[in-house]
């Protein structure tokens, strides 16, 4: 496996290619080429089709670039090509985050005045993993009770729907 640099130009995009792309996250994309450079190379076939890579190649317009860095895999078969098209976007919304680590790695990168943009969350979903949640410290007279206290509000889990918890009428859609 070797990396190489290719012209854009020469690049040809996968016409099947089933993953979108905003203009929102290419611009993130544009982002992170900018700030960390290239850490993910562009995957080829033999014929310069684009196996990998869709959105990488479009922030990379954008920047204005002429060339990127590839790896060619000439060695895979059609049904191999087509299915690697679909396994590299799919693969990694398979995983899951550890938000408790998560929300350490962040606030320690907030600390330092890291741009938590370029880590491709948006503004709400940073406060929500950052922000440290605020509950009320219980008394010795509630300690055991947890079930006896009820929330003043109450939401339908079918439509967000919030309404008084106390509130005996039904609720219906």
């Amino acid at each position: 496996m070797q990396i190489e640099q290719r012209l854009l130009s020469d690049l040809i995009p996968y016409i099947n290619n089933s993953r979108k792309h905003s203009n929102d996250q290419v611009a993130q994309i544009a982002a992170s080429i900018k700030e960390f450079g290239w850490t993910n190379p562009i995957l080829v076939d033999g014929d310069n089709g684009i196996i990998a890579g869709h959105g990488r190649i479009m922030a990379a317009k954008k920047l204005g670039m002429t060339e990127v860095p590839v790896i060619e895999l000439a060695h895979l078969s059609k049904e191999q090509r087509k299915a690697l098209i679909i396994a590299d976007n799919k693969l990694a919304l398979n995983s899951d985050w550890d938000t408790n680590l998560l929300a350490i790695e962040l606030k320690d990168l907030q600390d330092l005045g890291f741009d938590l943009n370029l880590t491709g969350f948006a503004e709400n979903e940073l406060s929500n993993i950052i922000e440290t949640k605020n509950f009320d410290v219980g008394t010795i007279e509630n300690q055991g009770k947890l079930d006896e206290i009820k929330p003043k509000y109450v939401a339908c889990p079918d439509c967000g729907h919030e309404f008084d918890a106390n509130d005996k009428t039904t609720h219906t859609h």
